[in-house]
């Protein structure tokens, strides 16, 4: 996993894994807000988004606006931004879509992280003030990615590869079995062709009934068509029905159900989160970033 820690390196994480694993960690700040940002990482980056935002406070506070207060929720499971007294979450940030974080080195107070949205898939760069706390917060956040890459590892994540080539066979055994029907069915309807012309091509007037073609073992056919009223019964019973078409594509060219690679074990992943296996995978392989910089650079923005 790709990390750089900065300053950070030489310092121990804050917290118990059970705290960050069976629980969350929960930080008082205030919210200046989100703004989309070109790359995932960079402090550059974050230090013109947080200019950004701070000039868009001070433009609010001239108005009579106050800097909304938040609930940070800290856990492997992401970062949650809610209301403190109703306890609405209003984001709900992944740590694999967290690429970058970093604290104001000058004041303790500003920090920030960028995030991949999960519906428009842009970075965007979530900015807060949190009373002296920020570099412990950060901190924090790259304990709980750590932890949670660990988890997603130990859960199945090493597998995802070989689940792509497995889902990939998968595949091409439905191809198969497609391409094995529409051949039955071209040789039914040449079967059907050839006693029509059988029948256009006997003697006027004959009336005589026709017996069934047979093959070369002297077998009559299989026509899918067949009625069931037309097969014998046994001892006073109807024979067991003839499967359906539907039936039918549900197995494969040796009569056998086609493997599921999903479903084969109680610990495996079923298909519809394979997709959410990869982007994890990803997100993760892209690591976090924590970095401690300089964001006030001038005295506008020595306070919001």
């Amino acid at each position: 996993m790709n990390r750089a820690f900065s300053r950070k390196k030489d310092k121990t994480w804050m917290h118990t894994p059970e705290a960050l694993s069976k629980h969350y960690i929960p930080y008082n700040a205030k919210f200046l807000g989100s703004t989309e940002v070109e790359q995932p990482k960079g402090t550059e980056v974050v230090r013109d988004a947080v200019r950004k935002l701070k000039f868009a406070r001070h433009i609010k506070k001239s108005e009579g606006q106050k800097i909304p207060k938040v609930e940070l929720q800290i856990s492997i499971y992401g970062v949650k931004i809610l209301e403190p007294k109703t306890k609405e979450v209003q984001h709900n940030c992944q740590l694999h879509r967290i690429s970058f974080c970093a604290d104001d080195k000058t004041d303790k107070r500003i920090f920030t992280f960028i995030c991949k949205d999960s519906e428009s898939n842009k970075h965007l760069c979530y900015v807060f003030d949190s009373e002296k706390c920020a570099e412990e917060i950060t901190l924090t956040i790259g304990q709980a990615f750590d932890l949670a890459y660990r988890k997603f590892l130990e859960s199945g994540g090493k597998d995802v590869e070989t689940r792509k080539q497995i889902a990939g066979l998968q595949k091409r055994i439905q191809d198969l079995e497609a391409e094995n029907m529409e051949l039955k069915n071209k040789v039914q309807d040449l079967e059907s062709q050839l006693r029509v012309t059988q029948v256009s091509t006997s003697p006027a007037g004959s009336v005589t009934p026709k017996s069934p073609s047979t093959d070369i073992f002297d077998m009559i056919p299989f026509s899918p068509v067949s009625h069931p009223s037309s097969t014998p019964t046994r001892n006073g019973t109807q024979p067991p029905p003839i499967p359906s078409r539907s039936t039918e594509i549900k197995r494969d060219l040796f009569g056998a159900e086609p493997f599921d690679p999903f479903n084969c074990g109680a610990g495996d992943f079923p298909p519809d989160i394979q997709s959410k296996l990869d982007e994890m995978q990803e997100g993760f392989k892209m690591g976090l970033t924590l970095e401690g910089t300089v964001f006030c650079l001038d005295p506008l923005d020595s306070r919001c």
